[in-house]
């Protein structure tokens, strides 16, 4: 077998016929599906898989969950090393940091490097591992939403490992330090100290709160990004100096949450911003955090314990997110600077990425999907797919970075929303758009919103693994693939009753069950309450 195929191989456990050695006919395997493997394999070191060869050659926190999640339609032994490989890598304060990296891979083919971090000693006091070294910040965390959707893919050979019992402890930590150490705000969402953690890095939504941060000076760093892609389509030098200044400050600080900014003078929120002052709750990251909650309970429920009080804390995150980052006059989610205590007035594509959720009011649903298909993002009239940002905004740039262009990991879950909100030909529409500028862009890292023209990296992983993850569905959204288990593909069943939410709540740790558990519960849960319809980068990335 070549390496694709091996790759592509399915277990006859796993939804394909006894014998077959490579695709089941009745799951797709025509040229786009065979050249999406084809990325995934060549960008597989053996333990996970890198968003590109040249231009981020280690390991990418959310890209990974991003990659499992397509990458189990091919191979869920893969897709769960993938996560497994990254979860090593935990801090032991519960932080998964943005990059683990390949010490194969020499210093300066990749800017900020280990020497730069210095995980194992500036993060010492944090918990970081001695090794394999990794920076010292975060990314979203998609991680449980991937690991249930990867047990779902083959629950036989899940259970058979222990997957879920082995990552379900690490998954509970994540979520306790984000809902914890990050709450900088006071008001139950997490906060990022830095644009890569948001993974939007130059996104317009952060040059207000940029412009306190001093940058760094030019000579002290050497940016390795140039040396792959056109400098038009990258962030600027002022943009890396502060990102550069930033990271610095926090390392300095032994990273280390809640210092710096203005904690005690009111403006701050309860814990102050981060080390540099920088300290954001950014809607997006705070949707995928809610997601991640309600995936986190159903594995707590495969495992034999309560995943009551898991979905309960999803619904209160789901109310502190209308009360704090929703605007009804604008009609879509917005940052708040926790510096400022003020929203930040620019529209980004994180503010429409919370329609995934399953506990969102009807009205608010109502309002993203007219954001969505309006004037300033255009879908389905003068954009292919939906830009990262306002198409209106001054800011606007179509190929440089998160300031317009289009990103396929966006767009899948803009996807998985209007799905999950009953807009099937909507969803259909954009599920289209997808498949055919992936293709055509050969699966380029992101695209110009309105002609679908490559920019970045070609061969990006996400973009391929979410192509498979679509070319996977039926004309319903749901897997065509599924294996034994739990429900209607795509339909995840992670929501927990039908209430909506308004009141005001702090998202903190009450009556957890994050012990370990022995994965020997083997029952099967059906779908019931809200259907989470999710089917299931990292920027420059620091």
């Amino acid at each position: 077998m070549d390496r694709t195929t091996q790759l592509t191989a399915r277990r006859p456990g796993a939804g394909a016929r006894a014998g077959a050695d490579v695709y089941d006919p009745a799951v797709p395997s025509g040229p786009l599906h065979r050249a999406a493997a084809d990325v995934l394999a060549a960008n597989w070191t053996g333990r996970s898989t890198v968003p590109s060869r040249k231009l981020y050659p280690h390991q990418w926190s959310w890209d990974s969950a991003f990659i499992a999640i397509g990458l189990r339609h091919l191979s869920p032994l893969r897709a769960q090393t993938e996560l497994e490989t990254l979860l090593a890598a935990r801090w032991g304060d519960g932080r998964v940091p943005h990059i683990v990296f390949n010490p194969s891979v020499p210093l300066d083919a990749y800017f900020p490097s280990p020497d730069f971090w210095r995980s194992s000693t500036a993060g010492r006091a944090a918990g970081a591992p001695r090794t394999p070294q990794t920076s010292g910040i975060v990314q979203p965390p998609v991680h449980a939403l991937a690991a249930w959707l990867v047990h779902r893919a083959d629950p036989g050979l899940s259970r058979a490992r222990g997957f879920l019992s082995r990552v379900y402890p690490g998954l509970a930590a994540w979520h306790r330090y984000l809902l914890g150490r990050r709450d900088l705000g006071g008001g139950g969402l997490a906060s990022v100290v830095h644009p890569w953690e948001q993974g939007m890095d130059n996104s317009p939504t952060w040059d207000a709160p940029l412009t306190r941060i001093t940058p760094a000076p030019a000579r002290s760093f050497r940016r390795a990004d140039l040396d792959h892609g056109a400098a038009g389509d990258r962030p600027t030098d002022l943009d890396y100096g502060r990102y550069v200044r930033l990271a610095t400050d926090y390392r300095d600080a032994g990273y280390r949450d809640g210092v710096g900014g203005r904690s005690g003078d009111g403006a701050g929120g309860r814990n102050g911003g981060g080390a540099g002052g920088f300290a954001v709750e950014d809607p997006a990251f705070n949707a995928l955090l809610i997601a991640s909650e309600h995936a986190l309970a159903r594995i707590a429920e495969e495992l034999g314990a309560p995943g009551a009080a898991r979905h309960a804390r999803a619904e209160r995150l789901t109310a502190a997110l209308v009360e704090r980052l929703w605007d009804p006059a604008e009609e879509m989610f917005f940052c708040r600077d926790v510096t400022t205590d003020a929203l930040i007035p620019e529209r980004g594509v994180s503010g429409l990425i919370p329609l995934l959720l399953p506990g969102l009011p009807r009205d608010i649903v109502a309002a993203l999907v007219r954001t969505i298909h309006g004037p300033r993002f255009g879908l389905g009239d003068a954009t292919r797919l939906v830009p990262s940002y306002d198409l209106t905004g001054e800011a606007f740039d179509p190929h440089r970075y998160w300031r317009g262009p289009a990103w396929f990991n966006t767009n899948w879950m803009l996807e998985r929303g209007l799905r999950l909100h009953g807009e099937s030909g909507r969803a259909d529409a954009l599920r289209a758009a997808l498949l055919e500028t992936a293709g055509a862009s050969g699966f380029a890292e992101y695209v110009d919103p309105y002609t679908g023209e490559a920019c970045g990296a070609l061969g990006f992983g996400w973009t391929a693994a979410l192509t498979l993850d679509l070319l996977h569905q039926d004309d319903q959204g749901h897997d065509q693939d599924q294996g034994q288990g739990h429900g209607q593909g795509l339909g995840l069943g992670l929501g927990h009753g039908h209430g909506q939410h308004h009141g005001r709540h702090n998202g903190r740790h009450d009556g957890q069950h994050d012990g370990q558990h022995d994965g020997q519960h083997d029952g099967q849960h059906h779908d019931n309450g809200v259907v989470f319809g999710m089917g299931d980068k990292g920027g420059d990335r620091g």
